[in-house]
This record gives structure tokens, sequence and C-alpha cells, in this order.
């Protein structure tokens, strides 16, 4: 119990700078960011929310990210440049 305790202690420090240096490449290439608001947009047209499992499912996909990752990097995204976005 302990050894799992621990283990898992270690692994939120690596998943937090994951997904720190995958924000902090939005900040780098906007151009990324762009790409998936127009993406976003277009699930909005269908429709379908940003934070649907089916669009979170298709950014994991494209982005090749885990689904935690996509909807907090599409969550991000939204954020800084499509607050439009639903």
């Amino acid at each position: 119990m302990l050894l799992g305790l621990l283990a898992g202690l270690v692994a939120v420090p690596s998943a937090a700078q994951a997904q720190s240096a995958l924000l902090e490449s939005v900040k780098q290439y906007p151009a990324r960011a762009k790409a998936l608001c127009a993406q976003l947009r277009s699930f909005n047209a269908q429709g379908l929310l940003a934070t649907s499992p089916t669009a979170i499912t298709e950014i994991a996909r494209r982005e090749n990210l885990s689904p935690m990752d996509a909807e907090v990097f599409s969550t991000y995204v939204i954020g800084l440049y499509c607050p439009d976005v639903r």
C-alpha cells in the first residue's frame, strides 16, 4: 500500500510537467492554437460542444494526447485564442 502511494506521488509532478510543456507550446506556436480554434468552431457548427466526448477524442487523436491532456489543451486554447467557442 505504501509503495502504491509513493508511486502516485512521483507520477503527479511528471503529469503536471507534461501539461505545463503542452500549455507552453500553445504560447510558442499560436498557429497551432488557431488551427485548433478552427476545428472547435467546426464542432460547434455541427452542434457539438468543444468539451464533448466526441470533440475531446478527436483532439486527442489529432494531437497525439491522452483524453485528459486533450481536454486541458482545448480548454486552455479556448481561453486564450477563441473564447467564442462553446
